[in-house]
């Protein structure tokens, strides 16, 4: 009787487990362009970004890009998402309609003026919302930005935000003029950056600047 007993419980137990919530071994990726000021001449730096990313994402995982313009707290500034199916073929139309949707949003960025001011808090305020609806147990932010935030008076960003389990890479921060003088300047910038992300929880800080060693930070998951 105690044989069966024990058997019923445990049999019991791996059913609870089975029947329990699984981990999510998908991933999900959101880059935030800048495309203000002098940083649009980048674009097509972010656009092989992108296309590089593409090419490490699976069936499951989800990638959006969204812009960094003078208020970006805004799903109108996500410009292009995906979250892949199963179907090999279909992936292979899905990854092609968005390049070719990134392809189109960089040519039209480079004819533009660029934003005024750049709300970088409000990009990822709205990338993070983005990550978390997604629910993959990899999430990842890469900003595409020299990290130098400039927001009109009536834009509000002193705000907390949240970065729980969200992995943060700035990629290809470029100096300003004023940092070339002192590049103190640069140096405070980014510790700055690092110190909001960590303190509103993020799960690592990353400045990535040789773009031949992206694979070191996306490795392509088998």
């Amino acid at each position: 009787m105690k044989v069966a007993s024990s058997l019923a419980v445990l049999g019991a137990f791996l059913f609870v487990v089975a029947c329990g919530p699984q981990a999510n071994h998908n991933q999900a990726v959101y880059v935030l362009i800048d495309t203000s000021g002098t940083y649009v001449k980048e674009l097509d730096k972010a656009q092989g970004v992108v296309n590089y990313l593409l090419g490490t994402i699976n069936p499951g995982d989800a990638l959006a890009v969204g812009r960094v313009k003078s208020r970006s707290f805004s799903e109108k500034e996500i410009v292009a998402k995906v979250t892949l199916g199963k179907d090999p073929l279909a992936v292979n139309a899905q990854k092609r309609a968005f390049s070719e949707q990134i392809a189109a949003f960089a040519k039209a960025e480079r004819q533009s003026t660029g934003s005024r001011y750049t709300d970088i808090t409000g990009g990822i305020i709205q990338a993070a919302e983005y990550l978390n609806e997604t629910q993959a147990g990899r999430k990842t932010i890469v900003i595409f930005s020299d990290m130098q935030e400039e927001l009109d008076y009536k834009t509000v960003r002193d705000i907390p935000i949240q970065l729980d389990g969200i992995r943060v890479v700035a990629l290809n921060v470029t100096k300003l003029g004023t940092d070339n003088v002192d590049p103190r300047r640069y140096l405070d910038r980014l510790e700055w950056w690092e110190k909001r992300a960590r303190t509103a929880g993020a799960s690592d800080w990353k400045v990535v600047n040789d773009m031949e060693h992206l694979d070191r930070i996306f490795r392509k998951k088998g």
